[in-house]
């Protein structure tokens, strides 16, 4: 691989060290389930700027287009949903095998963890691709469009080559069904349809976040040259385990031999099972708040300003368009995870050059994650789905907006911790308007009222089992206090809800 622009210029700050190791004291007493501290100067509060670019697809303008996808839509809706698991890799094996191994093909970026791991993912691809490499990104689950999960230089791939991918691998996909006890499952032939996607483009690496988990993941044919793990908390605990330690055996499956583990802040059980695994298999690790980190961080108008820690060194004033602590630790492990990739930190004591991250970092972008989409009242839309991520999304909303009233509409899945989740959200809603969204797995709205009406009580609960009636009553409820109040709205609870509120509000 050929060595990227660097910054070799001595660095005319004073020494870092004593920041860094106030970095690592704040780091090791910080909540690690939540990965959020307090950082840096709040001084400002401001909303948020224009709303940046989404990389959300429309709908195919083409009719005949628009319907070729929706075959392909409808042949694969038919297939094992992605909550419905049979714990193996044999199948995308198998697959990958007749395929010629297209995931062989490029190196490979792998993203595990419980959340973060999508902003995380398009930070990363934002970063390679500001050193002129050629990448493709992998995430789930999508926004709005399925297409949108596959990703090349930055952009989804559109409908037509989408539509291309899959019949390309079809008569090979029909061929490893009749083979196996159960047919591949959604999930699986989307993975696959990346893979051979990347291979056909070809992409110079690819940057891959898994489905669910890590060691059966169907993700995890590849052996990526750096192992991303974000920080892991209570989720899937039906198919992952029902502790942190539990969880991080599954997802330390990831780790393969001889590659650079960049892990986030952890819980101390999790973090030890992954540290082990590391050992055996001769990985190197680079821990946040150890070896990376924050420095420091300052609220800004549409977003956050903050100077990292790399593998190599400082990296100032750095512009992030994103908003919340969780952001600024996002960065740190997508810096430190593109260092990696190009050889810092392993007896290499330099940076990257400066501008080049700071224009990479200021270009991105993460749709669904406190995303302002309409003004007067403004409404956000954050795909919290989990306690973890709604204690984030209440920290960084109160942050970053300072409303002075904010009504919730909350669409959950029946499968999640909504009482956690509604908990997490409890002290920053005046009122939230429950719903659902048009998933097979969302909860009935009557049943997420009772549970709501135990967090917050009957009179600041209102039910619209409608998600665009649910939307017209929060934006009703934040007008009451008048067009210059400083009141808001929060949707959250699901990316399937704020998918579908994106296309209610008018964003694509």
């Amino acid at each position: 691989m050929s060595e990227r622009p660097q910054n070799d210029d001595p660095d005319p700050t004073p020494d870092p060290a004593d920041a860094f190791d106030e970095m690592v004291d704040a780091e090791t007493q910080r909540d690690p389930d939540l990965a959020v501290i307090e950082a840096g100067s709040r001084t400002l509060r401001a909303q948020a700027g224009p709303p940046q670019g989404d990389q959300v697809p429309a709908r195919p303008a083409d009719p005949e287009v628009d319907r070729a996808l929706r075959a392909v839509e409808e042949e694969l809706g038919g297939r094992w949903g992605e909550t419905r698991l049979d714990p193996s890799i044999d199948r995308i094996a198998a697959l990958m095998d007749v395929l010629g191994s297209p995931q062989r093909a490029y190196p490979s970026i792998h993203i595990t963890g419980t959340n973060g791991k999508t902003s995380t993912a398009r930070m990363i691809e934002a970063l390679l691709g500001a050193f002129e490499l050629r990448t493709g990104r992998y995430t789930s689950p999508h926004v709005q469009s399925v297409t949108e999960r596959i990703s090349l230089d930055g952009s989804p791939i559109s409908a037509e080559r989408f539509i291309e991918t899959y019949r390309d691998i079809a008569p090979y996909v029909e061929m490893v069904d009749a083979q196996q006890e159960h047919r591949l499952s959604f999930f699986e032939v989307l993975t696959a349809m990346a893979y051979a996607a990347f291979a056909d483009a070809p992409v110079d690496v690819a940057v891959v976040e898994v489905g669910m988990g890590g060691t059966w993941d169907a993700t995890n044919v590849i052996d990526g040259d750096v192992a991303v793990i974000t920080p892991i908390s209570l989720d899937h605990t039906d198919r992952l385990g029902e502790t942190p330690e539990q969880i991080a055996g599954e997802k330390s499956g990831v780790i393969k031999k001889d590659a650079t583990v960049v892990l986030a802040q952890q819980p101390v059980d999790a973090a030890s099972v992954m540290l082990k695994r590391a050992v055996e298999v001769d990985a190197t690790v680079a821990r946040e708040g150890m070896e990376f980190g924050v420095l420091t961080r300052e609220v800004a108008v549409g977003g956050q300003m903050v100077t990292l820690r790399g593998l190599g060194g400082e990296y100032p004033e750095i512009f992030l368009p994103l908003h919340g602590a969780h952001q600024a630790h996002n960065a740190a492990v997508a810096l430190a995870a593109v260092e990696a990739f190009f050889g810092v930190g392993a007896g290499h004591a330099r940076t990257l050059d400066i501008d080049t991250i700071r224009s990479a970092f200021a270009a991105v972008s993460s749709p669904g994650r406190m995303e302002v989409v309409r003004r007067s009242p403004t409404v956000v839309l954050d795909a919290a789905h989990n306690p973890g991520g709604a204690h984030a999304a209440a920290e960084t909303v109160t942050e970053a907006f300072g409303f002075s009233r904010l009504i919730g509409v909350v669409g959950a899945s029946a499968d999640k911790d909504v009482r956690g989740v509604l908990e997490a959200f409890e002290p920053i809603f005046a009122e939230v308007v429950v719903t659902r969204n048009s998933s097979q797995r969302a909860m009935d709205p009557d049943e997420l009222a009772a549970i709501a009406v135990e967090v917050f009580g009957a009179e600041r609960v209102q039910v619209e089992p409608r998600l665009d009636d649910a939307l017209e009553a929060a934006i009703t409820l934040a007008e009451e206090e008048g067009e210059f109040s400083g009141a808001g709205v929060l949707v959250t609870g699901s990316v399937i809800t704020v998918g579908e509120a994106r296309l209610l509000l008018g964003r694509n």
